[in-house]
Formats: C-alpha cells, structure tokens, sequence
C-alpha cells in the first residue's frame, strides 16, 4: 500500500504524523514539498480530494501571508494557487495520501483516519501529548 506525505522536516506536527504513519507499519513516500513542491495540477488534485478550497489551505503563521495580503478576499482560488506555487511555504501541511484518502493532518492524529493499519498501540508526540494509551486507546 502506497502512502504518501507532503512534509516539512523543521514542522512537528509534520514530523508526529510520519512518526504516526511509521508506527503503523507503513514507510511512507516523503516529498518535501519545500524543496519539490507539487505541481499546479497535483495541488488543485490534492485541494479537491480533501473537499477543501485552495483558501482553505493557506498557512499564515511563519509565511509571507499576511505581507501578500491574502487575507483580503479579493484572491481568487486561481490566484491563491498561483501564490502557493510561488511560495510553497504557503501551503499547509502535513497533506497525506493513502488509498483510503486524503487528509490535512492537522492535528497529526487525523492521519488514523486514512491509515490501513490505525492500531498503533502507544504514541506520544514530541511535545508529550498522548496520543494512544498504553491500552490502544486514543486518548485525544
């Protein structure tokens, strides 16, 4: 089974939901959309399959977002895209892709949503949040 992970390495929410997927038994694809971003038709792709607008999508914090004036809704989706694809940083992440969907993990825990296997027995993330008890149960 082919996942995949759009991932920002330096993102801990990026970094908890490769470490969730792993621990499921799954090595997933990672693309460091940073370094090689998708394509215009991959991203509107990606955008139409989690049922999301391309504003939707947008980060703001640690992003040129507010100097563009993106918040403005003037953009329109095209607009907004062509801005993404200008500045990668702009999209949100971590996006990840299974065969049964594909989700924004934020929170990094929505990508047991779409995992085969989402009986990962106990996880923490980095900053200590329990994710899944020591009984498999998840906590958040």
């Amino acid at each position: 089974m082919t996942i995949t992970i759009y991932h920002n390495p330096a993102c801990g929410t990026s970094r908890n939901t490769l470490a969730i997927i792993r621990q499921s038994g799954e090595e997933p694809e990672v693309i460091e959309y940073l370094k090689n971003p998708p394509s215009r038709e991959k991203l509107v792709e990606l955008i139409a399959a989690m049922g999301m607008t391309p504003r939707a999508l947008l980060r703001e914090k640690g992003t040129p977002y507010a100097e563009l004036g993106l918040g403005d809704p003037k953009w329109s989706d095209d607009e907004i895209l062509d801005f993404m694809l200008a500045h990668p940083i702009l999209i949100n992440r971590p996006i990840v892709v299974s065969p049964l969907g594909v989700v924004l993990a934020r929170p990094s825990e929505k990508v047991l949503d779409i995992l085969p296997n989402p009986d990962i027995g106990p996880f923490t993330k980095e900053d200590g949040e329990v994710v899944v008890d020591a009984g498999g149960k998840r906590v958040v």
